[in-house]
């Protein structure tokens, strides 16, 4: 069965920090561009950080530059998000998706995929 796995999730206080992982079954990575989604209650799914099948091209969204870092072991077939400096606005549930080819990673990160895997999704939660 190809399936994508999120794990990591949980509930942290503001300034906190939790690391996320994708791990996928049945296929390998390492010809996917991987990204990172989310989606709060009530608003539409967006990107957070997409990175590419080599891991030489990453983006971020604005509301987490210099807070999150997306980072690929091909060789253990995951992705990892790794989440500092927690805000309760990160309050969400948090996708990963693969995808065997996009324009840029900047692209895969604006339209959200239609093709491709995705995962079920980890609840990440802010708040003291």
């Amino acid at each position: 069965q190809l399936q994508l796995v999120e794990s990591g999730g949980g509930l942290v206080q503001p300034g906190g920090s939790l690391r996320l992982s994708c791990a996928a079954s049945g296929f390998t990575l390492d010809n996917y561009a991987i990204g990172w989604f989310r989606q709060a209650p009530g608003k539409e799914r967006e990107g957070v950080s997409c990175i590419s099948n080599s891991g030489g091209s990453t983006y971020y969204a604005d509301s987490v530059k210099g807070r999150f870092t997306i980072s690929r072991d091909n060789a253990k077939n995951t992705v990892f998000l790794q989440m500092n400096s927690l805000k309760p606005e990160d309050t969400a549930v948090y996708y990963c998706a693969a995808v065997l080819k996009v324009p840029t990673v900047q692209a895969m990160c604006y339209i959200i995929p239609r093709s491709g895997y995705w995962g079920q999704g980890t609840q990440v939660t802010v708040s003291s």
